[in-house]
C-alpha cells in the first residue's frame, strides 16, 4: 500500500525517526536512560530466542553445513563480489559500537572508559549476531533464506509456529528501535563537532539550553535520515550506507599513520595493538571488499563513493576558508 509515492512502511520509518528525535531533544539524560533501558530489553530478548529455538525449536541441524545451488552454480569471479557485497552487509551489523568514540569528549575517563565499551560491546555483538545467524539458518536454512529481507520472520515462522513468531517479530523491532536511539544520540555529535570547529558551521553546534541537547544537529540528521529512507529498497540503502561505512572506517584507521609521520611526538592517550600490522590487515581486508562489492553491487557502492568524495571536498574549502580567515588583520 502506498500514500502518494510513499509507502507505508516509508511512513512508519520516518515517524519512528522524527518520535526518537523528540525523545532525545528532551534532553540526554532522559535520552540515554531511554536508550540504556530499551538495549537491555533488546539483549534479553536476543537472548532468550537462542535459548528458545536451542530448546523447542523446530530447525534441523543439517541447514548448518548446506550450501546453496546458486553459490555453487557461480563462478570464481562472482563469488569473490558476492562475497565482497556480503560482508558490507556484515559490516555494517557490527558498526554501531565504533560510535562510542564520538562521544568520548561527555565521557568522564575516556582513556579507561573508551576501549572498555568499543572491547565488551564489540564481542557482545559478535556473539548475538553470530548466534542469532545461527538460528535464521536452522530454521530456514540458506536456500529458504536467499533472496529474504525478513529473514527473522521466515525463520521465526519455521522454528515456533504463528504465535512465536510474533513475539519474534517484536523483540527484532525493539531491537533496531534501540540501534536507531543509539545512533540518534551518537550521529549528531559528529555534526555538533563540524560545528564547533568551524565557524561556517557554527549553527550546528547549538545547543538547548534547557535540555542540552544538539538541537540543530538532530534535526539534521532526521531530515538527512528522512531521504535516505524514501530512496531505495532497504537492501539498496544498507548497501549504500554499508559501503559509506567501511569507506569512512578506513579513511580513519589510515589517519593512524599519518599522525604517526606528521605528529611524532604527540600525546597519544590510545595505543593501537600490534601497529602497523593490525592496521594493515583491517585495510587490507577493506579495500578487498570494497573493490568486489564495487562490482557485485556498482550503482550503491558508487553513489557511496561519490557522497564520501563531496563531503571531502566540502572538508577541504571548509578548512580552506578557516585557514584564510585565520590570517586575516
Amino acid at each position: 500500500m502506498a500514500f502518494g509515492n510513499l509507502a507505508i512502511a516509508d511512513l512508519i520509518a520516518i515517524a519512528i525517526v522524527w518520535a526518537l528525535i523528540a525523545v532525545h531533544l528532551r534532553g540526554v539524560r532522559g535520552g540515554i536512560a531511554f536508550n540504556d533501558w530499551i538495549t537491555l530489553f533488546k539483549i534479553a530478548g536476543i537472548v532468550l530466542i537462542l535459548i528458545a529455538a536451542a530448546a523447542f525449536g523446530r530447525g534441523q541441524l543439517e541447514n548448518l553445513v548446506t550450501v546453496s545451488d546458486h553459490y555453487r552454480q557461480l563462478g570464481s569471479n562472482a563469488r569473490l563480489a558476492a562475497i565482497g557485497t556480503s560482508l558490507i552487509f556484515v559490516s555494517f551489523c557490527y558498526s554501531g559500537w565504533n560510535a562510542a568514540g564520538y562521544i568520548a569528549g561527555e565521557m568522564r575517563n575516556p582513556q579507561r572508559d573508551l576501549p572498555k565499551a568499543l572491547l565488551l560491546g564489540t564481542a557482545l555483538v559478535t556473539a548475538l549476531y553470530v548466534g542469532l545467524n545461527v538460528v535464521y539458518l536452522y530454521g530456514s536454512g540458506i536456500a529458504g533464506l536467499a533472496g529474504v529481507v525478513e529473514v527473522g520472520l521466515v525463520s521465526g515462522r519455521a522454528l515456533f509456529g504463528p504465535v512465536g513468531v510474533t513475539l519474534l517479530t517484536l523483540v527484532l523491532m525493539v531491537s533496531i528501535l534501540a540501534s536507531i536511539s543509539a545512533m540518534t544520540i551518537a550521529g549528531p555529535r559528529v555534526s555538533w563537532a563540524f560545528g564547533r570547529d568551524f565557524p561556517q558551521l557554527g549553527r550546528l553546534a547549538s545547543t538547548r539550553e534547557s535540555t542540552g541537547a544538539p538541537a540543530v544537529a538532530l534535526v539534521l540528521q532526521g531530515i538527512v535520515t528522512s531521504m535516505l529512507i524514501v530512496s531505495g529498497r532497504v537492501d539498496q540503502i544498507q548497501q549504500y550506507a554499508g559501503f559509506t561505512l567501511t569507506l569512512f572506517t578506513s579513511l580513519a584507521v589510515s589517519c593512524v599513520f599519518v599522525l604517526r609521520f606528521r605528529r611524532p611526538d604527540l600525546v597519544r592517550p590510545f595505543r593501537a595493538w600490534g601497529y602497523p600490522w593490525t592496521l594493515l590487515l583491517f585495510l587490507a581486508i577493506s579495500a578487498w571488499t570494497m573493490a568486489w562489492a564495487i562490482r557485485g553491487r556498482p550503482v550503491e557502492s558508487l553513489l557511496a563513493l561519490a557522497t564520501v568524495a563531496g563531503g571531502g571536498l566540502g572538508f577541504a574549502l571548509l578548512r580552506r576558508r578557516a585557514s584564510a580567515a585565520s590570517r586575516r588583520p
